[in-house]
C-alpha cells in the first residue's frame, strides 16, 4: 500500500482576501499607456500609481490612509514632457520617488510626510544620459542614492543620485531591456533582453559573466534573484503558452523547473517575497494571482494556491513587508488597479488563532537603513542589507533627511545652468566659484551660478526698472496732455456748432433755393474737418516733442 505523506509547510493554507470598496482607492485614471510596467509603486507609507494626464506625464501619490473616493483634482507629480512609464520609491527613504518616462528624462522627487497638497512639478535631481524614453528605474537594495534605470536605446544606466552623474553605463544589450533584478547584496546584475536572452552581469564595470536563451517565446520575459541565489523567471514558449523556470547561476542553460501554466497574452510579473520565499504571479489582463513556494526539495517550486477576483487588472503594486500588519498575521499585501479606476487592496494571511507575536512568520527584514555608502559601493565593496525586527510592528521611515544633491563642477562646460524650470544635471555646482574673486558678491548656497553672472544680472535688472519707470511717467504725461487736449477741442466745436445754429435759425433755406442751403453745408464741413485736422496735427507734435529720439 502506498502512502504520501502532505509536504509540511506552514504558508501551504495562505489565503487573499480582498478589502471593501471603502477601504480601497476608487476614481483613480489609471494610465492607459500599453508600456509592459506594474504603474504601481508602495511602501508603508505612501500609494504612487501612474495616472492619465493631458499635456505631459504624471503619477498621483497618496498617503496610504486616504481611502475612499479619491477627488478628480487632486495634485499629481506632474513634471514629465512624456508619458511616465516605471515608478520606484527608494527603499531607504520612503518620502523619495524615482520616475522615468518617454521623455528621456529621469527625475527624483521629494514627496512631504503629510502628502501632496499641490501640484509638484519640481524634481531634486533630473538625470539627464539615455537618448530614447526611459522604462525602468530600480534603486540598489542595500547602498544608499544607487539607482539603475533602462531605456529604449539598450543602455542600462547606474547613476549616484547624490552627485546627479551617470557612474556606470552597460551597452551590453544589442535590444530592449525587459527587465533587471539586483541579487541579496547588489553585487550582481540579472537583465532579460528582447534577444530572448538573460544575463548575469557585475554592474561595477558592466561585464556580461553569464548569458544563456531565456524562455523561446518574442514576448516580453522577466527574471528575479532569489535570496538564495536561485534566479526565476517568467516567458513565453514558441506556441504563446505561459512559462515560469527556476535557474542556477553557472547553469543558466539548463532550468531546474520548466513549466508550462496557460495560454494567455499578457505578460507575468514574478513579485518575490525573501522572509517568506515565495513568489507571486500577476499577469497583466489576469484576473488571478498564483502564489508558489521556492524549497531546497523537489519540485523545488510548489505551487499552494489561486486568489481570484471577477475583474481583471492593469497593474499591481506589492507592500514591502516593513508594511504588513502583524497582528493579523499578514504576510503581505497587494494594491490591484482595474479598468474601473478602483485600486483594491488584497491582504495575503497566514491563519493563525493567536494573536500573538508569530517569530515563525515574521524574521528578521530589510529595513530602511542602507548598509553602503554610494561612494563605498561604487568602489567595490558590497555587504547584505541591514535586518530589523517585526515585533513592534510596521517599521516606518523615520529622522529622515532629505534628499540633497551635491553636483560635481564640470570644467568643459562655459555655459551658465539654465534655469530650474529647465535645469541640466550635465552642469554641476562650483562650490569654489567665488573663491577666487573676494570682492565678488556671494551666490546662494547651491545655486550653481557663478558670481559674476549673478552681479551682471542684477545690474541688468536695475537698468530695466528705471527705464520702466522712466516710461510710465512719459505716459501719464502724455494721457493727460492728450485728455486736455480733446477737452478744449470738443469745448471748440460745440461752441462753433451753437453759433452756427443761431446764425443760420433766422433765415433757414427754404426749399426754393437748394443750391443755397448745399453750399452752405459743405462750408461747414470743411470747417470742422480743418478743426480736428489741426487738432490731430498737434497732438501728434506734442507726443513726438515729448518721446526720446530712439523711441521716436
Amino acid at each position: 500500500m502506498s502512502f504520501r505523506a502532505v509536504r509540511v509547510s506552514k504558508f501551504r493554507h495562505v489565503y487573499g482576501q480582498a478589502m471593501k470598496r471603502d477601504q480601497c482607492y476608487d476614481n483613480i485614471r489609471v494610465s492607459k499607456s500599453s508600456w509592459d510596467s506594474t504603474f504601481c509603486a508602495v511602501n508603508p507609507k505612501f500609494l504612487a500609481i501612474i495616472v492619465e494626464s493631458a499635456g505631459g506625464g504624471a503619477f498621483i501619490v497618496l498617503p496610504l490612509a486616504k481611502v475612499g473616493r479619491i477627488n478628480p483634482d487632486h495634485p499629481l507629480v506632474g513634471g514629465h514632457k512624456g508619458p511616465v512609464l516605471d515608478i520606484a520609491w527608494c527603499p531607504h527613504n520612503d518620502n523619495v520617488i524615482a520616475s522615468g518616462s518617454e521623455d528621456c528624462v529621469v527625475k527624483v522627487w521629494q514627496v512631504p510626510d503629510h502628502g501632496l497638497s499641490r501640484t509638484l512639478t519640481e524634481p531634486v535631481v533630473e538625470l539627464l544620459y539615455h537618448q530614447r524614453r526611459v522604462g525602468l528605474v530600480l534603486w540598489h537594495p542595500s547602498a544608499q542614492n544607487v539607482l539603475l534605470t533602462a531605456g529604449s536605446d539598450n543602455l542600462v544606466v547606474i547613476w549616484n543620485v547624490g552627485t546627479g552623474e551617470p557612474t556606470v553605463v552597460i551597452d551590453s544589450h544589442p535590444d530592449l531591456v525587459y527587465s533587471a533584478c539586483w541579487n541579496w547584496e547588489g553585487s550582481k546584475l540579472l537583465t532579460t533582453c528582447k534577444d530572448k536572452k538573460i544575463r548575469i552581469i557585475d554592474p561595477r564595470n558592466g561585464n556580461v559573466d553569464e548569458e544563456a536563451i531565456c524562455h523561446e517565446g518574442s514576448k516580453a520575459t522577466r527574471a528575479i534573484y532569489l535570496r538564495n541565489g536561485l534566479v526565476f523567471t517568467t516567458g513565453f514558449s514558441k506556441m504563446s503558452e505561459r512559462q515560469y523556470s527556476l535557474r542556477a547561476p553557472g547553469h543558466l542553460n539548463d532550468p531546474i523547473v520548466m513549466v508550462e501554466l496557460d495560454t494567455s497574452n499578457g505578460v507575468m510579473f514574478p513579485l518575490y517575497d525573501a522572509d517568506t520565499n515565495m513568489v507571486y504571479l500577476c499577469g497583466k489582463g489576469d484576473s488571478v494571482i498564483r502564489y508558489f513556494e521556492i524549497t531546497p526539495e523537489p519540485p523545488f517550486v510548489h505551487y499552494i494556491n489561486t486568489f481570484q477576483t471577477p475583474d481583471p487588472q492593469r497593474g499591481i503594486g506589492m507592500m514591502p513587508k516593513r508594511g504588513v500588519d502583524v497582528t493579523s498575521c499578514e504576510i503581505t499585501r497587494f494594491f490591484r488597479l482595474n479598468n474601473s479606476g478602483l485600486c483594491q487592496v488584497v491582504s495575503m494571511t497566514v491563519p493563525r488563532k493567536s494573536e500573538l507575536f508569530q517569530e515563525d512568520l515574521y524574521p528578521d527584514t530589510p529595513g530602511d537603513v542602507p548598509a553602503l555608502s554610494a561612494e563605498e559601493w561604487f568602489a567595490g565593496k558590497d555587504d547584505n542589507p541591514i535586518l530589523v525586527s517585526m515585533r513592534s510592528g510596521s517599521q516606518l521611515s523615520t529622522n529622515k533627511q532629505d534628499l540633497k544633491v551635491q553636483k560635481k563642477h564640470n570644467v568643459l562646460s562655459k555655459m551658465p545652468p539654465r534655469s530650474p524650470s529647465g535645469s541640466q544635471s550635465a552642469i554641476a555646482d562650483s562650490p569654489d566659484s567665488g573663491a577666487n574673486n573676494p570682492q565678488a558678491p556671494a551666490s546662494p548656497p547651491n545655486s550653481g551660478v557663478p558670481a559674476k553672472v549673478v552681479e551682471e544680472l542684477m545690474d541688468e535688472i536695475r537698468r530695466l526698472k528705471s527705464l520702466l519707470v522712466k516710461h510710465e511717467k512719459r505716459i501719464r504725461a502724455l494721457e493727460a496732455r492728450a485728455a486736455s487736449s480733446s477737452s478744449a477741442d470738443l469745448n471748440n466745436s460745440t461752441g462753433s456748432a451753437n453759433t452756427s445754429l443761431i446764425t443760420d435759425s433766422p433765415s433757414t433755406p427754404s426749399a426754393n433755393n437748394p443750391q443755397q442751403s448745399a453750399t452752405t453745408g459743405s462750408g461747414q464741413q470743411h470747417e470742422n474737418n480743418h478743426v480736428s485736422h489741426d487738432t490731430n496735427a498737434n497732438v501728434a507734435k506734442t507726443i513726438a516733442e515729448d518721446m526720446a529720439p530712439d523711441e521716436v
